[in-house]
Formats: structure tokens, C-alpha cells, sequence
């Protein structure tokens, strides 16, 4: 193995999140204002990821005031502190593109349906708990 190679090996992270292509995700992003360090959080859809080894990037894409921002984060990089995934998409592409041209609800990825092993009670999500209404 030659010397690039192997110091890129050890430039890679531990554990290797899961994060797919259409998954809706949380990026903790450590941020340095100078002498001030803090996380800042970043949640959208993955529309993208390319690369190999230590260069793996991915894209992820939220809605902002109405106007789409993408963000571009290096997967192993020391100022991404975790990754979340919040729903697993069901998609059947490989790069999201089409999403920048659609608003709304068409913009929409549908979520994958989780397999329950037989015997075993699916848990209920936020969409199935009832609401707390308050009266006045």
C-alpha cells in the first residue's frame, strides 16, 4: 500500500452512518467563530452522494423561506459531528435533481415501510399518536 493510500485510510471515520440517497437527515455541524465553537443543526432531504474513501460527499437540500438551499458536506470530515436520519425515503434514483424543479407537496418523498418480525408490535409514530387539543 503506498504511502497516499494509507494516510488516507486513516483520515476515514470510525463508524460509517447510514445514510442513503432520499433519506431525510439531521447534520450536526460544528461550527468556529474565533474563540467561540458550537453545533449547528441542518435537516433536509440527501439528493446526493458522490465519491469514494475519504472524499465521499453528500447533498442535502431543505426548503428555506421558500427558497431551496443545498449544502454540500464531506462525509468524513472532523466538523460533522453526527448524523441523524430522521425517515428513510423510498426512492428509485440515483441523484434527486427533479426535486429542485417541484414546490409544495410534490416535492414530497414517500417514506419506506418498516418490516415488523412477526409477533413483535410495530411502535407508533408521531403521525399516529392523537393530538392534544386545548380548550379555552
Amino acid at each position: 500500500m503506498d504511502q497516499l493510500a494509507q494516510f488516507e485510510k486513516n483520515l476515514l471515520k470510525s463508524q460509517k452512518s447510514k445514510i442513503q440517497i432520499g433519506n431525510t437527515v439531521r447534520v450536526h455541524v460544528k461550527i468556529i467563530e474565533g474563540e467561540k465553537e458550537r453545533i449547528q443543526v441542518y435537516e433536509g432531504v440527501v439528493i446526493r452522494m458522490k465519491g469514494t474513501s475519504n472524499r465521499e460527499t453528500f447533498t442535502v437540500r431543505k426548503v428555506s423561506f421558500g427558497v431551496g438551499v443545498e449544502r454540500i458536506f464531506p462525509l468524513h470530515s472532523p466538523f460533522v459531528s453526527k448524523i441523524d436520519v430522521v425517515r428513510e425515503g423510498k426512492v428509485h434514483r440515483a441523484k434527486l435533481y427533479y426535486l429542485r424543479s417541484l414546490t409544495g407537496r410534490a416535492a414530497r418523498i414517500a417514506e419506506k415501510e418498516k418490516v415488523v418480525p412477526p409477533g413483535q408490535k410495530p411502535t407508533p409514530s408521531l403521525e399516529d399518536a392523537p393530538s392534544a387539543k386545548v380548550h379555552s
